[in-house]
């Protein structure tokens, strides 16, 4: 059934929703002279990238809907694999975490942004979607959530769609505000950018440790089933 498919991932869209590098990124990219065509490419990379791996896992796992079956156990192992890994990037986001006082050093090619062309910023967004180890991770989490619920293709597909917008409402957000009233939206994005920058620690940790602590469940829970 539908809900058996939806439910598992919403967790998992708001924490991709949530991550800030990407958040921080299309900002950037919407403040550069190529704005209105880097912009919408680098959230459609963005899409497409989260899209894909949906679809990849899915078309893997698709016997995981059998409890009894060896994709089954093998994902819920890997379901708890997962948990822990959050659970340990939750424990290191908590120790970088900057002193107060301290500014957040952002990754290097954060810089290279200004010159971006359409072309890279579709790269970038599929690279920070299906690339990055932490997005890559929630998705996996996901699709597998999705292929274990045992629902048609046709509900596959409404959840993975489901998925992939909540986790791109802010950066499809973002790049629809600065379209329909750019003005307004330049120093909202400002101030969200600011504040990701200063509290990108704590926003993950705290959406890793919970959504960590849930892989756990769930993956012990299919196991002792």
């Amino acid at each position: 059934m539908l809900p058996q498919a939806v439910g598992p991932v919403l967790p998992a869209a708001v924490a991709v929703a949530l991550s800030p590098i990407p958040i921080i990124g299309v900002i950037l990219v919407l403040g550069t002279p190529r704005a209105r065509t880097s912009g919408p490419a680098f959230a459609v990379g963005w899409i497409i990238g989260l899209t894909v791996v949906s679809v990849i896992v899915i078309n893997l796992t698709g016997s995981a809907s059998d409890p009894y079956s060896a994709t089954a156990t093998g994902v819920n192992w890997i379901k708890v694999g997962l948990g822990v890994i959050f659970l340990a990037m939750a424990a290191q986001q908590w120790r970088k975490r900057p002193k107060e006082g301290q500014p957040t050093e952002l990754p290097k090619w954060l810089a290279a942004v200004d010159e971006i062309t359409p072309p890279k910023a579709f790269g970038l967004g599929v690279a920070l979607s299906a690339a990055n180890p932490k997005n890559l991770a929630l998705t996996l989490a996901a699709a597998a959530s999705i292929a274990q619920a045992g629902t048609d293709v046709v509900d596959e597909t409404i959840a993975v769609a489901i998925f992939v917008a909540l986790g791109s409402v802010t950066v499809a957000g973002a790049v629809i505000a600065t379209f329909v009233a750019p003005e307004r939206s330049k120093s909202a994005l400002a101030s969200l950018r600011e504040f990701m920058t200063d509290h990108s620690a704590v926003i993950m940790m705290v959406v890793l440790l919970v959504l960590g602590a849930k892989l756990i469940g769930d993956g012990l829970g299919g196991l002792g089933s």
